[in-house]
């Protein structure tokens, strides 16, 4: 396990337009620890560091905090979704930001957690938190756990019902993919992340992840797609059903892509090699 990482996002949630507007002012050479990067960006402090945090925790930017060829296929001058109007682009941030984004919450969330619990409170899920640290010999404060657990759900709860800040509510950038659910029992509020066929998932990211995880490989188990740390499986919360109905999309689609299921050995091959990128190209083509 990699060393983990908490805190960060200044206690602000990522919203719709700051990948954005973190992109222009990094691709216009603008610093963020400089004094005019409040001015430049129309935020407050706080929310200028926690735009560069949510750039870097979806993986938009390298060590010297440059747009990195993931940020510039998106939100370059030919980007193809500077504004996030394509669903996919969504799922694909969240691909990111769970395999790869150094917000250790989110990793942990999809990759662990869900197979501990699929329903649970904020309390089960700070305890798994505090457990995982300690594991590590890490010390982390409760309230550093505490606020990244209240950020995870602002990323991705769509609100029930209309506040006075309801702007702020409905900002967050993942709520889209309608991943997690609150509901109340007992009267204790409870979330919950279900395994589904994930209607609006498109294919090519499901394909873009895959080969993205399993470079070179000319077969992939079907459990492994399922169940492998950062495969789409656990990292798309999809359910064996719906995982087939992918693959099989996937194979309609791509020729040299078929799917073996002989003696009980069930295998997704590759008759030719695929680049991800061409995945991207040919989703916004569409």
């Amino acid at each position: 396990m990699n060393k983990l990482t908490f805190s960060g996002h200044e206690k602000f949630h990522c919203r719709q337009f700051w990948l954005k507007k973190g992109y222009d002012f990094v691709q216009q050479k603008g610093r963020f620890s400089d004094e005019n990067a409040v001015v430049a960006l129309g935020v407050g402090k706080n929310m200028v560091n926690s735009i560069r945090y949510w750039l870097k925790a979806f993986d938009l930017v390298d060590q010297q905090e440059q747009p990195n060829a993931l940020a510039r296929e998106i939100f370059g001058a030919n980007g193809k979704d500077p504004y996030l109007e394509h669903i996919g682009t969504i799922w694909l941030l969240h691909y990111y930001l769970v395999a790869y984004g150094p917000a250790s919450i989110y990793g942990l969330f999809f990759n662990q957690f869900r197979k501990e619990r699929i329903e649970f409170t904020k309390a089960q899920f700070l305890h798994f938190l505090k457990r995982t640290c300690e594991a590590q010999n890490l010390a982390i404060s409760e309230n550093s756990l505490s606020n990244d657990i209240d950020i995870l759900i602002k990323n991705y709860l769509r609100p029930k019902r209309s506040t006075q800040n309801i702007e702020d509510d409905f900002s967050g950038l993942l709520i889209d993919l309608d991943l997690l659910q609150e509901f109340s029992s007992g009267g204790t509020t409870w979330y919950k992340v279900e395994n589904s066929e994930r209607d609006d998932l498109p294919v090519e990211m499901v394909l873009y992840a895959i080969l993205d995880q399993e470079a070179g490989n000319v077969s992939i188990s079907f459990d492994k797609l399922l169940n492998a740390e950062n495969g789409v499986g656990l990292v798309y919360a999809l359910s064996a059903n719906g995982l087939m109905r992918k693959i099989r999309e996937i194979t309609a689609k791509f020729s040299d892509i078929i799917f073996s299921d002989d003696a009980g050995i069930r295998e997704l091959q590759f008759k030719q090699e695929f680049q991800k990128e061409e995945l991207l190209r040919l989703y916004y083509a569409n």
